[in-house]
């Protein structure tokens, strides 16, 4: 049974002598973690065996230390995607056989469809089996559980770029998105650190929280959206690109503040208002405010708070080349001020 659905059963248990089992390295995508967070450190003790993950590569010859490794039994197969690039190898732990070739058909619908795949049935016990296909025509149909699956990617998908500043395309949106250098500008500022939280008000797109959490896998993030068709697509875009783990929340800043999470750092792209800086600036001291704006209007109110509070005042303007007639010229997107502070 699921590990969170167990736990009850054993925690009735509490006080008694009782031993479960668990398959491989109870701390390695396994039960553990699951289990003591329950518990008293001294209630328990553990003893590990070697893992699906170790068992795989040392099939495979694989170094673990240079292979990422993927529990997906219970976790979107997308959570795959910041890894595809060609020549890259990645180890993944699937639900059940079925979703062997549910996996060839994501890789192939991403455009790595000449991914060889190698799978690994019942590893370690008398039911053994390891075979290879591509992953475009993939024909095993009858993959035994437990499987785990060795990715050598290959293809001419697109790769998803390590660096923040990641194209406009990458995310769904209507024109409410931060453009790329004014998100590489942001992400700079914002100067994320692993295990942080990052409030994105008037997320729009995403695309300032995704790039956050791609940053690190320990990154949280809650994006704040009045619009209920763009928290939608938020969602959307985190569940593509890998960091499914977004959290959006529907409704209107500051009032949608209330009872959340405290962040380490927060990105305002919308919605910018006195009550809101308010309410921003009485957060623990610390924190890293990072806004934008546009207006006259939101302009005129950064450089009100920055002669108040303090911090960074930047004028960002872009131009790019254009057609100008026969020639070209530069034209020129709206200026953007951006005013970072910490706390």
């Amino acid at each position: 049974m699921p590990f969170e659905s167990g736990l009850a059963a054993l925690l009735a248990l509490r006080g008694r002598q009782v031993v479960m089992l668990a398959s491989g390295d109870p701390f390695w995508f396994g039960a553990g973690s699951v289990v003591t967070r329950a518990l008293d450190c001294w209630e328990w003790t553990a003893h590990p065996v070697p893992s699906t993950f170790a068992l795989a590569a040392s099939r495979l010859g694989w170094p673990v230390e240079a292979t990422p490794c993927l529990g997906l039994h219970a976790a979107p197969l997308s959570r795959l995607r910041p890894h595809l690039a060609p020549g890259q190898r990645a180890l993944v732990l699937l639900r059940e056989g079925a979703a062997a070739a549910e996996l060839a058909d994501y890789l192939a619908a991403e455009g790595f469809g000449a991914s060889q795949l190698t799978v690994l049935e019942a590893l370690g016990g008398p039911r053994e089996r390891i075979r290879q296909a591509a992953a475009e025509g993939f024909d095993l149909t009858d993959v035994a559980h437990p499987v785990a699956v060795g990715v050598l990617c290959a293809g001419e998908g697109r790769v998803l770029p390590r660096t923040s500043g990641r194209g406009d395309d990458w995310f769904a949106n209507d024109g409410q998105i931060s453009k790329r250098p004014l998100r590489a500008l942001a992400l700079s500022a914002l100067a994320p650190r692993p295990g942080e939280m990052l409030w994105d008000i008037g997320t729009g797109s995403g695309s300032i929280a995704i790039e956050w959490l791609l940053t690190h896998r320990d990154m949280r993030a809650v994006g704040f959206e009045v619009d209920r068709e763009r928290a939608a697509r938020a969602r959307g875009n985190a569940l593509a690109l890998g960091v499914d783990h977004l959290r959006v929340v529907e409704g209107r800043a500051p009032e949608v503040l209330e009872n959340q999470p405290l962040p380490d750092a927060v990105f305002v792209g919308g919605g910018l208002g006195t009550p809101l800086l308010e309410r921003l600036c009485g957060l623990p001291a610390g924190t890293r405010l990072v806004a934008h704006a546009v207006t006259l209007e939101s302009e005129a109110l950064l450089a009100r708070v920055h002669g108040e509070v303090g911090g960074t005042l930047l004028r960002i303007e872009l131009a790019q080349a254009a057609p100008l007639g026969t020639r070209r010229g530069w034209k020129a997107h709206y200026p953007v001020v951006q005013w970072s502070v910490t706390l």
